[in-house]
C-alpha cells in the first residue's frame, strides 16, 4: 500500500491474512511515499521487489496519470490498484466498483432486482465509484446530494447516466421513494460531524449502506437497524475491494471469510 500518511491502512492485515491462508510466498507492505516521489517510486516497483500496489490518498489521481488505466479507473478519474502485466507495463484499475457491488451482493442478495431509485450522499472519489457501479448494474434513477453542489454537478458531467443532483438541504425529502441510500461522506465517522438525516423518510423496503467503518456500526446504520431496514457496512466494502488486487498480484482469487472479518473487527476495536 502506497500513501502519505499510511499508518491508518488495514490493507496489510487483509492481504497478509490471505497470503498465510493460501500458503503463498510473498508479502504485502506499507510504503509511505511523498507526493513528489510517487511517480518515480511506482515506475521502479520491480526494483523494490513489487509486482503491484494499492494506492491511497493523496496518490490516486497520480496513479491514474502514470499508468495504463482500465475503464473503471478512467471513468472514476482515480486508481487504487496497480499491477505489472506480462509485458511489464504498469496498469491500473479502481476496485471500489467491485468492492461496493460485491459487498452489497453478499449482504443483501438480489438487492438490485426491481430497484428504481438510489440516493448517494457525497461527490468525492468513493461517490464516483458507487455511482459508476450503480449505472453498471442498471439502476434507472440515481440522485446525488452533496454539500458542495459544484462537485456533485462535476460528478454528473463525468459519469452521465440518469443522474440527478439535489442541494444538501433537500436530502431528507429525497429519501421518500429511495430503495437504496449510500453514504460516501465522512459524516458519522469518529472525529467527524454527525450525519443529520431522517431515515424515517425511507420506505420499509429500503437498503442503507454506509461506507464509513470507524465506527463499524455508524449512527446511520444504528438508525436503519432500529427500523429493521436491510444494511451493509463499510468494512465489507473494504474487504471486497481487495479481492481483485490480490488475484492480479498472486494468481489466487481469495474468499471473504468470517475469520478475516473478525480479525479486522478486532483491529478496529470490536
Amino acid at each position: 500500500m502506497i500513501g502519505w500518511p499510511i499508518g491508518h491502512s488495514r490493507s496489510p492485515l487483509i492481504h497478509n491474512y490471505w497470503l498465510k491462508h493460501y500458503k503463498l510466498p510473498g508479502a504485502y507492505r506499507s510504503e509511505a511515499v511523498l507526493p513528489e516521489q510517487f511517480k518515480a517510486f511506482v515506475q521502479s516497483l520491480p526494483a523494490h521487489g513489487y509486482v503491484g500496489a494499492n494506492v491511497t490518498v493523496p496518490h490516486k489521481e497520480a496513479a491514474l496519470a502514470c499508468s495504463s488505466p482500465d475503464d473503471h479507473a478512467r471513468a472514476i478519474g482515480a486508481a487504487n490498484t496497480l499491477w505489472l502485466d506480462a509485458q511489464g507495463q504498469l496498469r491500473s484499475t479502481n476496485t471500489d466498483v467491485e468492492g461496493f457491488l460485491g459487498n452489497l451482493d453478499a449482504c443483501v442478495p438480489g438487492w438490485s432486482a426491481g430497484l428504481n431509485k438510489a440516493v448517494v450522499l457525497g461527490a468525492g472519489g468513493a461517490a464516483r465509484a458507487v455511482v459508476y457501479a450503480l449505472i453498471e448494474r442498471g439502476i434507472a434513477d440515481i440522485t446525488v446530494i452533496n454539500r458542495s453542489r459544484e462537485r456533485a454537478e462535476a460528478l454528473r458531467q463525468r459519469l452521465g447516466g440518469n443522474i440527478r443532483v439535489l442541494p444538501w438541504d433537500e436530502r431528507n425529502g429525497a429519501l421518500a421513494d429511495a430503495g437504496l441510500l449510500v453514504n460516501t461522506t465522512v459524516l458519522g465517522m469518529n472525529g467527524q460531524p454527525e450525519l443529520a438525516l431522517t431515515v424515517e423518510r425511507l420506505p420499509a423496503h429500503a437498503i442503507v449502506n454506509d461506507l464509513v467503518y470507524v465506527p463499524l456500526i455508524t449512527p446511520l446504520l444504528t438508525a436503519a437497524k432500529s427500523r429493521q431496514l436491510r444494511t451493509a457496512d463499510g468494512l465489507g466494502m473494504l474487504i471486497h475491494q481487495a479481492i481483485r488486487g490480490f488475484a492480479l498480484w498472486f494468481g489466487q482469487t481469495p474468499e471473504v471469510t468470517a475469520e478475516l472479518r473478525a480479525l479486522l473487527e478486532a483491529d478496529l476495536g470490536g
